[in-house]
């Protein structure tokens, strides 16, 4: 191996020599603990960690073998990058219900996401998801570019009148649209006092800060159909959530009492 790119090829080639070096990083290891982990022969085992001690990355500790600093080093960047693959290929399909990048969020902030998208055996999978996420909620603060479907609607009035502290913030036709899918709902929902909807005509998607897990939701513009959810509960991703929020919130104008009236 003379090149990096040699060494990369070398690991990239096997799962089993990943998950080798990943295990001696870890802590020191055994071959037949490194059978069990990998499910690999004792011949195959016997061979990498020859290989990894002539590349300065592994050492015999008796009948155990360690990491060295250069194999823990080896073993963090790769599993880096293969994180940061997996994170790519799980949104690919989503990205462009997503924009992401308008929005100012990296990628790497939704690398442990749930990932929740349409497909032909179960059109409305995202629906069922998002509809999930209200029923474990206490809170939820939210945007969105276009109506809620009826399960989503009878969840969120539900849950408002059961407690849940709720801030909605749509366009105009989108707010008439859930006002007009029960009336009733929608006026026990804001005389319960936990109900604030505002309107605001420009947003970017749909945005959902829960509890302890923020969700973005994807439409097709053409259809206005949801689909997709990711949701997560990383730090990163709600740090870059509130402060987004509270931008639209700033430039929101409060739902006219008399709407519900007319």
């Amino acid at each position: 191996m003379n090149t990096a790119l040699d060494e990369i090829e070398y690991l990239a080639r096997s799962e089993h020599r990943i998950e080798v070096i990943g295990a001696l990083a870890d802590g020191a290891q055994s071959r037949s603990d490194l059978r069990a982990i990998t499910g690999a022969s004792s011949s195959t085992i016997g061979r990498m960690l020859r290989e990894f001690e002539t590349q300065g990355w592994v050492v015999r500790d008796g009948h155990q073998h360690r990491a060295t600093p250069a194999g823990r080093f080896i073993a963090e960047e790769v599993t880096s990058l293969l994180n940061r693959m997996e994170t790519e290929r799980t949104l690919r399909d989503v990205a462009k219900w997503l924009p992401t990048e308008k929005l100012g969020v990296t990628i790497e902030a939704f690398a442990d996401a749930v990932v929740t998208v349409v497909d032909d055996d179960d059109p409305y999978k995202p629906v069922r998801r998002y509809d999930d996420l209200i029923e474990d909620a206490e809170t939820m603060r939210a945007f969105g570019t276009t109506t809620l479907k009826s399960a989503n609607a009878g969840s969120l009035f539900r849950n408002v009148r059961a407690g849940m502290d709720t801030e909605i913030i749509y366009p105009p036709p989108i707010v008439e649209a859930v006002l007009d899918w029960s009336p009733e709902a929608a006026k026990k929902g804001l005389a319960s006092g936990n109900l604030t909807i505002l309107l605001h005509d420009t947003l970017p998607c749909g945005l959902t800060i829960f509890d302890d897990r923020i969700a973005l939701t994807g439409y097709n513009p053409d259809t206005g159909m949801l689909r997709a959810i990711v949701d997560t509960d990383a730090q990163e991703a709600r740090e870059w959530a509130l402060p987004l929020y509270e931008s639209y919130r700033e430039e929101a104008r409060p739902l006219d009492a008399e709407a519900l009236e007319a």
